[in-house]
């Protein structure tokens, strides 16, 4: 771990240890850059980059990356919850913006104080909103797209300001290209009560009650023709198989969780121990860093900041 330094445009900048900004804790070093402004962002997407929220649904290497790691952070970390009177009507709220390196649950919390429903079905996931909002993050209760009015997102080229209308979305998919970043967002809210939204979430997060709350990326894998991957893996045998500090969790075989000194390396064994037992092929919900990377180099400019369209 090396000192921290300041980029041209004041971004801080820090070379660290990627597994404490995951959800499993494994991961080597990279060289961080925590942006708080879309001068900063742009200047951090200057050279080959990867986006990094709040790091569920991750397995980083134990080397680390050789591209820069863009945390989101300050403005770009605080949301607005406040009703805009242009685009709000009756009991349809539209709020301000909303950062995407806010964190989803304390998010999903505030509105649920506030009365406001849509992303009631979002409970529980650990996740920042950019994240939630590239892949449809969700339950069967309800996803992230449930909520959203509109998206600013940064590409290598500037900022697009979008609606949902606009992005080919589904399960698990925004259709946003990888390498583009969500910075913020407003949402789309429905004026309820915090009694009825507490319910809704409750509903939602009783349904994960049989998860492991060990240091887990969530899901390994994606249900096969609508077939529990979970219960495949439990078929073959292989719940509660331990390799080095990782371990098929015994509460739910499709989640891999960390007892406490696991690599990338012990999980990589029992995702390919799982691929060879399993009979029918399974896809990885898994993110695997590294990979191709997420950003390259922008081919314009990014010595000052992107226009911005407001809306």
């Amino acid at each position: 771990m090396t000192a921290a330094s300041e980029s041209q445009t004041g971004a801080r900048v820090q070379r660290l240890p990627l597994a404490r900004f995951t959800t499993l804790g494994v991961g080597g070093e990279a060289e961080v850059w925590f942006v708080a402004t879309h001068e900063q962002l742009a200047e951090a997407m200057s050279a080959p980059y990867r986006i990094l929220g709040g790091g569920s649904n991750l397995v980083i290497a134990d080397e680390g990356v050789p591209e820069r790691v863009i945390r989101l952070s300050g403005p770009l970390a605080e949301r607005d919850l406040t009703p805009d009177p242009d685009l709000s009507e009756g009991d349809a709220l539209v709020t301000g913006w909303v950062g995407g390196g806010v964190p989803l649950p304390g998010l999903v919390r505030a509105l649920q104080k506030l009365g406001l429903g849509n992303l009631e079905g979002t409970v529980g996931i650990p996740a920042q909103v950019g994240g939630a909002v590239w892949m449809n993050a969700g339950t069967r209760y309800g996803e992230m797209f449930d909520g959203l009015h509109t998206l600013e997102i940064a590409t290598p080229d500037g900022l697009q300001v979008l609606s949902p209308d606009d992005l080919r979305w589904g399960y698990r998919n925004s259709g946003i290209p990888r390498g583009h970043i969500v910075t913020r967002v407003r949402l789309k809210l429905q004026r309820s009560t915090p009694e009825e939204v507490l319910a809704k979430m409750t509903l939602a997060d009783t349904a994960r009650k049989g998860q492991p709350k060990m240091k887990t990326p969530g899901c390994a894998f994606k249900n096969p023709g609508g077939v529990g991957a979970g219960r495949l893996i439990d078929e073959a045998g292989l719940k509660g198989t331990r390799v080095g500090g990782a371990l098929i969790a015994p509460e739910h075989a499709n989640f891999i969780v960390n007892l406490g000194g696991a690599t990338a390396g012990d999980v990589h064994a029992l995702l390919d121990l799982i691929r060879q037992r399993v009979g029918v092929p399974l896809e990885l919900e898994y993110e695997l860093w590294p990979g191709g990377a997420q950003g390259q180099a922008a081919s314009t400019s990014t010595s000052r900041p992107w226009a911005v369209e407001r809306q």
